[in-house]
């Protein structure tokens, strides 16, 4: 299994924020090191993990169209 690993100027380029947000905002509070991103050889470069980012990416877009239901259940818009 090969994994794609991405700059911060290509993953801004595929999820379409800027590469500052990508640094700033997401970095280390969405984008999680050793799950979204990796430092290879201990380095200050970082690499990002597309598929990591794209399964999650996806999952927490379905869930924030969660509509509570009052039995616990949620309803999808």
């Amino acid at each position: 299994m090969s994994q794609q690993y991405l700059t911060t100027a290509e993953l801004s380029k595929m999820i379409k924020y800027d590469c500052r947000t990508i640094r700033e905002q997401l970095k280390d509070s969405v984008l999680l090191e050793g799950i979204h991103y990796i430092r290879p050889f201990g380095g200050r470069k970082i690499l990002y993990d597309w598929e990591a980012i794209r399964r999650d990416m996806c999952k927490f877009s379905k869930q924030a169209m969660a509509i509570p239901m009052s039995n616990g259940e949620v309803t999808h818009a």
